[in-house]
């Protein structure tokens, strides 16, 4: 099975935590050169600096604020500039805030759609003509399990994730004859810093310690426990891979079987 990225190029959104630096990190031990993007530039710069570069491969950041539509536009489009291939795009951005969607603010469906959607299209543009060029393209979005079956009390990710997954197979339809291929991995319940921030809120509103709130999200899943970024991280990778030539416009779920659908 051909999974080696030697010479491809990845641009990796959200890249310094969890899923998306995971996810980095696996790409580059597959030979790929990284291109990380995420507001801190400090963290930018460690990510870079742990990555792997056994393969000769190089890695750069792009510092952009993922609330900001126009300024990831602005810093995508200079980096890349005329002569920049990108190969293998992760589209992968911090889920908006809980809580019942009849309680959210009508800002906030206007905020996760900048920073979902639109950066996501901004991203896939701006990367599309290399990826023709080169003959070589992998798309991939992390969204959430959400798609498929709504979450309690995630409203405003329920309806920019569906919105997401809609765009994300049009795209898979109208690309596949520049052999691009567009998929969505959905992550369940995975050790982050977002499912921290999602257990201290059910803890302060159910007054339960945060230690059984987390127990009680790994129970629920068939293989009773959470996943580890990494776990995502391989499903990313193995999509990004010559290998998954022939796989697009399909959702991936990596819950442990949780989602209650096919």
């Amino acid at each position: 099975m051909d999974l080696d990225l030697t010479g491809r190029t990845a641009l990796v959104a959200g890249s310094t935590q969890g899923i998306g630096k995971c996810a980095a990190m696996e790409m580059a031990e597959m030979g790929a050169n990284i291109v990380l993007i995420a507001r801190n530039e400090e963290k930018l710069k460690r990510v870079v600096s742990e990555l792997p570069t056994d393969r000769d491969n190089t890695h750069e950041y792009i510092v952009a604020d993922f609330t900001k539509p126009m300024e990831v536009k602005k810093a995508v489009n200079d980096f890349i500039g005329q002569s920049r291939e990108i190969n293998i795009l992760v589209n992968n951005t911090g889920g908006p805030p809980g809580g019942p969607i009849i309680d959210a603010d009508i800002d906030e469906f206007q905020n996760a759609f900048d920073a979902h959607l639109k950066c996501n299209h901004i991203l896939v543009q701006a990367c599309y003509p290399s990826m023709k060029r080169s003959g070589y393209g992998r798309i991939i979005n992390v969204i959430s399990t959400s798609v498929k079956a709504p979450l309690a009390n995630l409203g405003v990710s329920n309806t920019i994730r569906g919105a997401v997954a809609n765009w994300s197979k049009t795209l898979a339809t109208e690309l596949g004859p520049d052999g691009i291929t567009v998929n969505n991995v959905l992550p369940g319940a995975t050790n982050t810093s977002r499912l921290d921030g999602i257990a201290k809120r059910k803890s302060e509103k159910t007054g339960k310690p945060i230690e059984e709130v987390l127990d009680e999200m790994g129970n629920a899943v068939p293989l009773k426990r959470v996943a580890e970024p990494e776990e995502t991280a391989n499903a990313i990778a193995f999509l990004a891979s010559p290998a998954a030539a022939y796989i697009s416009g399909i959702n991936i779920p990596v819950d442990g079987g949780r989602t209650p659908t096919l």
